[in-house]
């Protein structure tokens, strides 16, 4: 219940008022956004890096309608990615991209070229870039372009979130020799026409397709915070022969730091996503509901505990 409502404020304009206005909101965004500045994130990126994890970097913003927003996250991107440069982060430094924040509501066509901005940009640094998904209305869209992009740079990859319906057969259909797929619940409020609803049936639904895709072909990323996730993990890659390099845990900046360097000194890839920007809000309302480990922290920082 608590987390259908934060689901729900997250979309809300007075309660995004009420928050953001709130003093002590900013420090506590801190812990799960990495700044708002492309030279913040860098920061960040760097104290992972020398930590032995790699990076997925997304700017944050969404649902753009204007042209002109959609090219300026675009160009975000690309400065982040010249900034990132001299620290030859290669593959570990990847970027992720809403495409709904470079104009997909507004002209898929335009979402696309500024993808393949970005695409470019990631190249010449000799990284890959992955598309989040967004809310179900979003999903036949983004794998459209997943699949254009993916002629040019065909490391390109795509988030698939557990909880829909559709996605066990989505699975299927990327579960291919060099496709990446970063596993995740799913973090929208979706109704139960579309999705599972309710911690238990999530969970399975997320097991059946973390199973597809350690049997195929493809690179599983597996984005989770949950230890009985990672063993369930851990025995699919033994099942299936699958090695340490052949597939990778993420897990969000800021949530269980000392489980990301211990699963990263055990010799496994782990990627965190760290979020950087202004448009910090609806964001960090999605982390409050998925954990309410994160709410409590809240709380007590507000209370000043």
């Amino acid at each position: 219940m608590l987390g259908q409502l934060l689901l729900a404020a997250s979309g809300s304009g007075l309660v995004r008022r009420a928050v953001s206005g709130f003093p002590l909101t900013r420090k506590v965004v801190e812990r799960f956004v990495a700044g708002e500045t492309a030279g913040e994130a860098r920061a960040a990126v760097e104290r992972l890096r020398d930590a032995g994890l790699a990076v997925t970097i997304d700017h944050l913003g969404e649902e753009t309608r204007d042209a002109r927003a959609a090219e300026a996250t675009a160009d975000a991107y690309i400065r982040l990615l010249e900034a990132l440069r001299p620290l030859e982060l290669g593959s570990t430094g990847e970027v992720s991209v809403k495409l709904s924040a470079v104009g997909q509501r507004l002209d898929e066509t335009m979402a696309l070229e500024h993808a393949r901005e970005i695409c470019a940009a990631a190249a010449a640094n000799g990284s890959p870039v992955t598309l989040d998904m967004e809310d179900h209305t979003t999903v036949d869209s983004t794998l459209g372009i997943l699949r254009k992009l993916r002629d040019d740079y065909p490391s390109t990859g795509v988030a698939i979130q557990a909880y829909l319906f559709r996605s066990e057969e989505d699975c299927r259909d990327l579960a291919a020799e060099g496709s990446r797929v970063r596993l995740v619940k799913g973090a929208y409020r979706e109704p139960s026409s579309v999705a599972h609803q309710g911690k238990t049936a999530v969970d399975k639904a997320y097991v059946r397709c973390l199973r597809i895709l350690m049997a195929g072909k493809g690179y599983p990323m597996v984005a989770t915070h949950d230890d009985r996730m990672i063993a369930i993990t851990e025995l699919l890659a033994d099942r299936y022969g699958r090695t340490i390099g052949d597939h990778e845990f993420q897990m969000l900046y800021g949530i269980r730091t000392d489980r990301q360097e211990a699963l990263a000194g055990a010799g496994h890839t782990v990627r965190v996503y760290v979020p950087y920007g202004d448009d910090w809000y609806g964001y960090f309302m999605r982390r409050l509901a998925e954990r309410p480990a994160n709410v409590a922290f809240f709380l007590r920082a507000l209370g000043g505990k």
